[in-house]
């Protein structure tokens, strides 16, 4: 397993300075985010193709390794932005592209249809599609996301356990699909609050650290944290980073 960061970790800066920062901060390997208020937004993913290729095949510090496609399924275009995203992915050496699942009450058949598509555009780019596991989604049981993924073949998993912890009465058993699983997003949550200061949550890394390796995980765990008033964020970020590299 390696570790990594998302480019959400750090707002208001350019893609590139971003990447600096994160590099600063010893982070060899980085989640590049695609959404409207990220520094890859969707509606500009088109005209800056070429700069972000540029910017990514130029960075020698710190080396994408997955792709966060934040878009809504229900966004204009979706399918068209998808693909370039897809290419995004080609071209940068990038094999994992985590999706959002659609909100409850879509047809079951509905969703599966659409993830299938989207699994098959994916494979003709060499890029492998996992499907977020998200509180107010129908990814947020863990039996849904199994059934998925029984049913569409190269469907994977990116698993975000936060979202089976905060506002549960207890945590969600996830080990269904643990085998499924093909990025793991990660930050310290209780069930009162999604996120919270590295150690003062109830996950336990080293316990999923050892179920990923169970079933012979071997890519990123990928540190995805919001920034929190009056807490250093770079801080937290060189915590999380020496906290699970210290579990590897």
């Amino acid at each position: 397993m390696i570790v990594a960061a998302s480019t959400s970790c750090v707002t208001n800066m350019s893609l590139q300075d971003i990447l600096d920062r994160l590099a600063d901060l010893e982070y060899t390997n980085v989640e590049l985010v695609i959404g409207e208020q990220e520094p890859i937004p969707f509606s500009e993913l088109i005209p800056q193709f070429d700069s972000i290729v540029q910017i990514c095949r130029t960075s020698r510090r710190i080396t994408p390794v997955a792709i966060y496609f934040e878009p809504d399924p229900t966004t204009p275009n979706y399918l068209e932005l998808f693909k370039v995203a897809c290419q995004l992915a080609k071209a940068i050496k990038v094999v994992v592209m985590t999706v959002r699942s659609s909100v409850p009450g879509t047809p079951f058949n509905e969703e599966h249809e659409r993830l299938r598509n989207l699994v098959q555009i994916a494979m003709s780019y060499g890029v492998v599609v996992g499907l977020q596991t998200e509180i107010g989604r129908m990814t947020d049981m863990p039996d849904t996301v199994e059934s998925f993924c029984k049913s569409i073949k190269g469907l994977g998993v990116t698993l975000d356990p936060s979202h089976y912890i905060f506002e549960q009465p207890k945590p969600k058993d996830y080990e269904s699909i643990l085998n499924y699983v093909c990025h793991v997003r990660l930050r310290d949550t209780t069930p009162s609050q999604f996120q919270v200061r590295i150690g003062q949550g109830i996950l336990e890394f080293g316990r999923l650290v050892i179920q990923l390796n169970k079933v012979d995980y071997c890519r990123s765990l990928c540190v995805d944290l919001a920034q929190i008033p009056d807490v250093d964020s770079m801080a937290e970020l060189r915590k999380m980073r020496l906290l699970l590299e210290s579990l590897l």
